[in-house]
Protein backbone atom coordinates (compact mmCIF):
# COMPACT_ATOMS: atom_id res chain seq x y z
CA UNK A 1 0.00 0.00 0.00
CA UNK A 2 1.07 3.55 -0.64
CA UNK A 3 0.53 6.51 1.70
CA UNK A 4 -2.84 7.44 0.19
CA UNK A 5 -4.15 3.88 0.48
CA UNK A 6 -2.98 3.58 4.09
CA UNK A 7 -4.65 6.85 4.97
CA UNK A 8 -7.92 5.87 3.33
CA UNK A 9 -7.89 2.43 4.95
CA UNK A 10 -7.99 3.97 8.43
CA UNK A 11 -9.73 7.26 7.61
CA UNK A 12 -6.90 9.68 8.37
CA UNK A 13 -4.96 12.15 6.24
CA UNK A 14 -1.94 11.12 4.18
CA UNK A 15 0.04 13.78 6.07
CA UNK A 16 -0.66 11.92 9.32
CA UNK A 17 0.69 8.70 7.81
CA UNK A 18 3.77 10.59 6.61
CA UNK A 19 4.24 12.13 10.06
CA UNK A 20 4.11 8.76 11.83
CA UNK A 21 6.59 7.46 9.26
CA UNK A 22 8.91 10.45 9.67
CA UNK A 23 9.04 10.05 13.47
CA UNK A 24 9.73 6.32 13.15
CA UNK A 25 6.46 4.75 14.29
CA UNK A 26 5.91 3.18 10.86
CA UNK A 27 8.60 1.45 8.83
CA UNK A 28 7.63 1.19 5.16
CA UNK A 29 10.11 -0.12 2.68
CA UNK A 30 11.15 1.95 -0.31
CA UNK A 31 10.42 0.52 -3.70
CA UNK A 32 13.81 0.51 -5.46
CA UNK A 33 12.16 1.04 -8.86
CA UNK A 34 10.27 4.23 -8.09
CA UNK A 35 11.36 5.31 -4.58
CA UNK A 36 7.82 5.26 -3.22
CA UNK A 37 7.21 4.07 0.30
CA UNK A 38 5.27 0.85 0.43
CA UNK A 39 3.39 -0.12 3.56
CA UNK A 40 2.61 -3.74 4.39
CA UNK A 41 0.09 -5.45 6.66
CA UNK A 42 2.33 -4.97 9.71
CA UNK A 43 2.45 -1.22 9.05
CA UNK A 44 -1.33 -1.20 8.67
CA UNK A 45 -1.77 -2.97 12.03
CA UNK A 46 0.69 -0.57 13.69
CA UNK A 47 -1.17 2.41 12.26
CA UNK A 48 -4.48 1.12 13.60
CA UNK A 49 -2.80 0.56 16.97
CA UNK A 50 -1.45 4.13 16.95
CA UNK A 51 -4.89 5.55 16.16
CA UNK A 52 -6.52 3.50 18.94
CA UNK A 53 -3.83 4.57 21.39
CA UNK A 54 -4.25 8.25 20.45
CA UNK A 55 -8.03 7.92 20.99
CA UNK A 56 -7.26 6.65 24.50
CA UNK A 57 -5.14 9.72 25.20
CA UNK A 58 -1.67 8.24 24.83
CA UNK A 59 1.02 10.69 23.75
CA UNK A 60 3.28 10.05 20.79
CA UNK A 61 6.12 9.40 23.27
CA UNK A 62 3.97 6.86 25.13
CA UNK A 63 3.10 5.11 21.88
CA UNK A 64 6.73 5.03 20.77
CA UNK A 65 7.72 3.43 24.10
CA UNK A 66 4.92 0.86 23.87
CA UNK A 67 5.85 -0.05 20.29
CA UNK A 68 9.52 -0.27 21.22
CA UNK A 69 8.70 -2.66 24.06
CA UNK A 70 6.58 -4.77 21.72
CA UNK A 71 9.26 -4.73 19.01
CA UNK A 72 11.70 -6.18 21.57
CA UNK A 73 9.28 -9.06 22.11
CA UNK A 74 8.20 -7.83 25.55
CA UNK A 75 4.55 -7.51 26.59
CA UNK A 76 3.83 -3.80 27.12
CA UNK A 77 0.52 -4.38 28.91
CA UNK A 78 1.72 -3.49 32.42
CA UNK A 79 3.34 -0.36 31.00
CA UNK A 80 0.03 0.52 29.32
CA UNK A 81 -1.92 0.03 32.57
CA UNK A 82 0.55 2.22 34.46
CA UNK A 83 0.38 4.96 31.83
CA UNK A 84 -3.43 4.95 31.88
CA UNK A 85 -3.57 5.05 35.68
CA UNK A 86 -1.13 7.98 35.73
CA UNK A 87 -3.04 9.82 32.99
CA UNK A 88 -6.37 9.28 34.77
CA UNK A 89 -4.96 10.94 37.90
CA UNK A 90 -3.77 13.88 35.78
CA UNK A 91 -7.14 14.17 34.02
CA UNK A 92 -9.02 14.04 37.32
CA UNK A 93 -6.90 16.94 38.60
CA UNK A 94 -7.48 18.87 35.37
CA UNK A 95 -11.24 18.32 35.72
CA UNK A 96 -11.19 19.57 39.31
CA UNK A 97 -9.17 22.63 38.27
CA UNK A 98 -11.60 23.29 35.42
CA UNK A 99 -14.60 22.97 37.74
CA UNK A 100 -12.98 25.41 40.18
CA UNK A 101 -12.32 27.88 37.37
CA UNK A 102 -15.89 27.51 36.09
CA UNK A 103 -17.27 28.28 39.55
CA UNK A 104 -14.97 31.28 39.91
CA UNK A 105 -16.03 32.61 36.50
CA UNK A 106 -19.70 32.07 37.30
CA UNK A 107 -19.32 33.98 40.56
CA UNK A 108 -17.44 36.79 38.81
CA UNK A 109 -20.09 37.12 36.13
CA UNK A 110 -22.86 37.21 38.75
CA UNK A 111 -20.94 39.87 40.67
CA UNK A 112 -20.37 41.95 37.55
CA UNK A 113 -23.95 41.82 36.20
CA UNK A 114 -25.04 45.09 37.80
CA UNK A 115 -21.73 46.91 37.76
CA UNK A 116 -21.45 49.82 35.33
CA UNK A 117 -19.07 49.84 32.38
CA UNK A 118 -16.25 52.35 32.89
CA UNK A 119 -13.90 53.84 30.36
CA UNK A 120 -10.23 52.93 30.74
CA UNK A 121 -7.99 55.62 32.14
CA UNK A 122 -4.49 56.19 33.40
CA UNK A 123 -5.10 54.09 36.50
CA UNK A 124 -7.52 51.58 35.08
CA UNK A 125 -7.91 49.09 32.25
CA UNK A 126 -11.07 47.23 33.33
CA UNK A 127 -12.38 47.74 36.86
CA UNK A 128 -14.27 44.45 36.74
CA UNK A 129 -11.05 42.47 36.72
CA UNK A 130 -8.94 44.96 38.67
CA UNK A 131 -11.26 44.92 41.66
CA UNK A 132 -12.02 41.22 41.49
CA UNK A 133 -11.27 38.92 44.34
CA UNK A 134 -13.18 35.85 45.41
CA UNK A 135 -13.61 37.21 48.94
CA UNK A 136 -15.11 40.48 47.64
CA UNK A 137 -17.35 38.54 45.28
CA UNK A 138 -18.68 36.35 48.06
CA UNK A 139 -19.50 39.44 50.12
CA UNK A 140 -21.32 41.02 47.14
CA UNK A 141 -23.37 37.93 46.28
CA UNK A 142 -24.54 37.22 49.83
Amino acid sequence: MHVQEMAQAVNISPDTVRYYTRIGLLHPRKNPKNGYREYNLTDHKRLKFIINARQLGFSIQDIAAILEESDRGQAPCSQVRNLVEKRMIEIKQELENTQTLYSRMKTALKTWQNMPDKQPGDASICPLIEHWSESTAHETTK
